[in-house]
């Protein structure tokens, strides 16, 4: 009944989220559009529910020529591929903005594990485990608002099996407040991406996931 629930609640908020945005929107299109060629949405294959691809929408950060279905974390120096724009839209997360669209047509949900590569097979394997795979993806979830990129593989799918396992409206509403605190913040982001620990202060949040969830290794 809850995923029912769920599913409406996402449709109400996505459409109401388009609304209240479009101003943001039109100044992130035309912002993209000057600092940079090429279009403003940037399309990718990702994992879906029960493992169906679909195409993720998100604003541009990058350059044109940057290598394509490849994570952040797989380039050699990914900074060199990194608009100016890009920059602010990866730090304060409004690069995910257009995945609302996304929620509005049911390819993915507001809060949920967040939809691996189509060709992230580690990641697709680690949450096969748990069920991670079984709901719809997110535009935050769980394992984002405890470590985001800091997380290595094992440890992401492990969080997200939790919010499986947990799935409820109170565990939404964590998920949706965390969020909020984490963009604020800063927290976890990291250009290199999954498993790449930056400075003592992000080692130290690690470790403390590690004695929570177990070493990874």
């Amino acid at each position: 009944m809850y995923m029912k629930i769920k599913r409406l609640m996402d449709i109400i908020l996505s459409f109401i989220g388009l609304i209240i945005l479009s101003p943001i929107l039109l100044i992130l299109v035309t912002a993209i559009k000057l600092d940079s060629k090429g279009p403003v949405l940037f399309k990718q294959k990702r994992v879906g529910i029960n493992k169906a691809h679909f195409n993720i929408l998100k604003f541009r950060t990058m350059r044109i020529d940057t290598p394509n279905d490849t994570p952040t974390h797989l380039l050699t120096n990914p900074e060199q591929y990194i608009t100016k724009m890009g920059k602010f839209l990866r730090k304060t997360s409004l690069d995910e903005i257009p995945q609302i669209l996304n929620i509005f047509v049911g390819q993915m949900s507001v809060i949920g594990p967040r939809p691996a590569l189509w060709n992230q097979y580690d990641l697709i394997a680690e949450r096969d485990k748990y069920g991670a795979n079984d709901v719809s993806p997110g535009l935050t979830g769980w394992a984002q608002i405890n470590g985001r990129d800091e997380l290595a593989i094992e440890i992401k799918a492990k969080l997200d099996g939790e919010y499986v396992k947990k799935i409820g409206l109170w565990m939404d509403i964590k998920c949706f407040i965390g969020t909020i605190v984490s963009v604020v913040k800063g927290d976890g982001v990291v250009e290199g991406g999954t498993g790449a620990l930056s400075k003592a202060v992000s080692k130290m949040k690690s470790k403390e996931m590690e004695n929570k969830y177990g070493d990874p290794k």
